[in-house]
């Protein structure tokens, strides 16, 4: 049944906000954070201290929308504050392999043998550090640091072998936990 759904959310003391056409910025210091809000059917308004999220003519599909991106308001947020860390930790069985950070890539030679080094892409806004076979990416923004962590994960999937003999690869190991309240 379709009826207006309205949802509302503090902003917290320190932050400033804004929404323009799509973009919602949301900045405490020097520090930005953007995030793109695109659902056509639901209206974003920014009064004094609140977020307002609004569907004139909502049904649950929208109220999951709005609800979803309040969530991802929170992290925001969340990130102002203090900065989001993944630990990924390499392991190998039967080859040696060697971690390089470069500029929007992680490098990773020798794995499983293979000549041609495989990368993954890191994102802007995530920083990478290697300590051995420890991976530490950290980020104010949840997305890009779990964007990155994911991207290292795949690079070093395996296909076409046994998993239960071929465990080599890249892991996540300790995620950030819950959202800002």
């Amino acid at each position: 049944m379709k009826m207006k759904i309205q949802e509302e959310m503090e902003i917290p003391a320190g932050i400033s906000c804004t929404f323009s056409g799509k973009t919602f910025t949301a900045s405490k210091g020097s520090l930005n954070l953007e995030r793109i809000i695109n659902i056509p059917s639901v209206k974003v308004e920014i009064r004094g201290n609140k977020i307002i999220l609004t569907a004139e003519k909502g049904n649950k599909n929208e109220l999951k929308f709005i609800k979803t991106n309040i969530a991802h308001i929170k992290n925001l947020f969340s990130g102002l504050d203090n900065k989001y860390t993944y630990r990924l930790e390499a392991c190998n069985v039967h080859f040696p392999m060697t971690l390089k950070v470069e500029p929007h890539a992680l490098v990773i030679n020798n794995f499983l043998g293979e000549k041609v080094p495989r990368r993954a892409v890191i994102p802007t806004g995530a920083e990478v550090e290697v300590k051995g076979l420890k991976i530490t990416i950290t980020s104010h923004d949840k997305e890009a640091a779990g964007k990155a962590a994911t991207n290292i994960e795949k690079a070093t999937k395996i296909r076409n072998r046994d998993r239960r003999i071929f465990q080599d690869g890249i892991f996540i190991t300790e995620k950030p936990i819950g959202v800002a309240k």
